[in-house]
């Protein structure tokens, strides 16, 4: 069981000069060309953590909260792009049903935590009740109360058990948020990313602007801190978040070592493959 005594100040400490490594490379590499080499280095060592967390048994849940069209999900793919699913599991819960609604509020995300040897990352989390609930009046005043008191004991007690938890908040100015609210209005493959909900937003950014304030107010604490991404430039926040994220969480690098492959065997003499006009190939288009 974890340590949970200054725990993340004492990760902070170990790993601050990988970190503070990376953190420079990053300020040099603002152009595409550079971006990819850089997303690529971290997504290799995104795999070494990926093993680490495997073969320690750990236990890791990733929050990504902020506005509409803040960039949680840009980085949570970035994140997850070149690991074994079976391992990093994205989720993703769409409104509550009928029956959830009647359960304990956090029921439903605690069906969604890793097991040993397992990442998961939350595209939103139980912090619903904190913003968009609250802020369009989804939750009563006494639900958001009993959240409030709670929502740090919960989580004391999810870190206590041995659950390695790290909280990321994007944020994203007016300006820029309402420049990728066009983007997507005027793109086709976007466009389903702009929600009834996030059109309401629009117009209630002092409501939620006050909901975030109150929600750290409660929830920032030394044993569960919330990591502020400043998110206006996406590549640069994907880069940042990433390399915060390996900063820590302390891994070696169980790398197996290159395999020789043996040659491959051939087919018998009297196998024949069947003839390709047997099967039915998809037109070759391009």
């Amino acid at each position: 069981m974890l340590n949970t005594e200054n725990w993340f100040q004492q990760l902070r400490d170990q790993n601050s000069h990988k970190y503070n490594k990376m953190a420079k490379k990053i300020k040099k590499n603002n152009d595409k060309k550079n971006y990819n080499k850089e997303i690529n280095q971290l997504q290799i060592e995104l795999v070494k953590l990926q093993e680490w967390i495997k073969e320690k048994q750990l236990k890791v849940i990733v929050i990504f909260e902020g506005r509409d069209a803040a960039g949680k999900g840009g980085v949570i793919k970035q994140i997850a792009q070149c690991l074994n699913p079976r391992i990093c599991r994205i989720v993703a819960l769409s409104t509550p049903t009928p029956k959830e609604k009647t359960q304990w509020y956090f029921q439903r995300y605690i069906n969604e935590f890793p097991s040993g040897g397992e990442m998961v990352l939350f595209d939103r989390s139980w912090y619903n009740r904190a913003g968009v609930e609250k802020v369009m009046g989804f939750c009563t005043d006494d639900e958001y109360n009993d959240f409030k008191n709670s929502c740090p004991a919960f989580e004391n007690m999810l870190i206590d058990s041995g659950t390695i938890l790290i909280k990321y908040w994007f944020s994203v100015s007016d300006a820029e948020q309402e420049k990728r609210f066009q983007d997507r209005l005027a793109n086709p493959i976007k466009r389903w990313k702009l929600s009834p909900m996030d059109l309401q937003s629009r117009n209630k950014w002092i409501e939620y602007s006050i909901a975030k304030d109150e929600t750290f107010m409660f929830s920032d604490t030394d044993k569960s801190p919330w990591f502020v991404v400043n998110a206006d430039d996406k590549k640069k926040a994907r880069l940042n978040c990433i390399s915060h994220l390996l900063s820590i969480i302390p891994y070696e690098d169980l790398t197996p070592k290159p395999i020789a492959l043996e040659p491959r065997k051939k087919a018998p003499k009297d196998y024949k493959r069947p003839p390709f006009d047997s099967q039915r190939f998809i037109p070759e288009i391009y």
